[in-house]
């Protein structure tokens, strides 16, 4: 598989860790469908980075199979490259390698660590500590020009950038230096529960309803927007509280309107008619998706084979690059 030439490679991941969320449509997979033909994407299943902290086995062959429907449901095209992580062994062979040149302090900042392993530090894998190598590689692999990432994870790329630059210098024009792609629009939504904090899968398995889920039926999706914390005045002001400023952001993104017309239709209104108008909006944007992913999740064996097949197909970029990094550092 040869790069497109005149488009600028773009490297997207998801973890295969448990149903996906409103957030992270909106925030990413909305986004990529929206510029997929702007792109030479590569779209990964980063199911390496999943087993960092404990994995029931079948879970996570289901949720590897059940990510790769929701991107094709949500409109990524069949042509595009997606793929496993885990079926190109290139992957984890650069991340040791990466492993070897980054300084342990690099490390220890790492803001995800710190909140993944919380108390547990001692108790955590060594593989959650050196995680941001193999996301490093996971970039570098594919000459990446840019990474989506939203606001809170600028820091991996940093990171990926420190690596790329620390080999550069060390061995000459080994690596390409990613980007970051920062998107604005619905690129931060926030728990109906706590608006305070990120829509998250972990804080949605101790909290149902704190995240829409993609594949969340219109009744239950109704029963959590009708839950979801708002503001001690009676009716919509300006400027919103953190909770109805999070209804409105997820209304807005959705329907790609302007914040003035936003606030012009839900001025004064009572909460119940803006949870009413966002549930309709989210349904109305779920249920092509839902039925689509029906129709793929029928045939997971040709699934499965487009996922290996398109594997095959990146291998020989991936395996360029690591041959190259091999031979700078003396392993060829």
């Amino acid at each position: 598989m040869q790069s497109n030439p005149g488009k600028p490679r773009v490297f997207s991941g998801i973890q295969p860790s448990g149903g996906l969320h409103l957030g992270n449509y909106l925030g990413a997979i909305r986004n990529w469908v929206r510029d997929q033909d702007k792109y030479d994407n590569i779209f990964c299943i980063v199911d390496l980075h999943t087993i960092t902290v404990p994995q029931d086995p079948a879970a996570l062959r289901e949720n590897t199979l059940s990510l790769a429907a929701i991107y094709l449901a949500s409109g990524i095209k069949k042509e595009q490259a997606m793929f496993v992580q885990s079926h190109i062994p290139a992957h984890p062979e650069l991340a040791w390698i990466l492993e070897c040149f980054i300084p342990m302090g690099w490390l220890e900042r790492m803001t995800q660590f710190k909140e993944k392993s919380g108390r547990e530090r001692e108790r955590s894998s060594a593989g959650l500590f050196a995680y941001p190598a193999l996301m490093a590689a996971d970039i570098l692999l594919y000459d990446t020009r840019y990474v989506p990432v939203g606001e809170d994870q600028r820091q991996h790329i940093e990171l990926t950038r420190d690596i790329a630059q620390r080999i550069n210098q060390r061995f000459g024009d080994v690596f390409t230096l990613p980007e970051p792609m920062i998107q604005a629009a619905g690129a931060r939504i926030m728990g109906l529960d706590d608006p305070e904090k990120k829509m998250s899968k972990s804080l949605a398995g101790d909290t149902p309803g704190h995240a829409i889920f993609l594949l969340d039926p219109p009744d239950v999706v109704r029963k959590k927007f009708a839950r979801a914390q708002t503001d001690a005045e009676p009716a919509v002001r300006f400027p919103a509280g953190a909770g109805v400023r999070n209804l409105l952001e997820i209304y807005r993104t959705i329907t790609d309107k302007a914040w003035p017309a936003v606030e012009q239709e839900f001025t004064g209104k009572p909460y119940s008619v803006l949870k009413s108008a966002v549930s309709d909006a989210v349904i109305e944007a779920l249920t092509p998706i839902q039925q689509r992913y029906r129709e793929i999740r029928a045939d997971d064996a040709a699934l499965m084979r487009q996922l290996r097949g398109t594997a095959d197909r990146l291998t020989p970029i991936a395996d360029t690059t690591l041959q190259r990094v091999q031979h700078a550092v003396g392993l060829r």
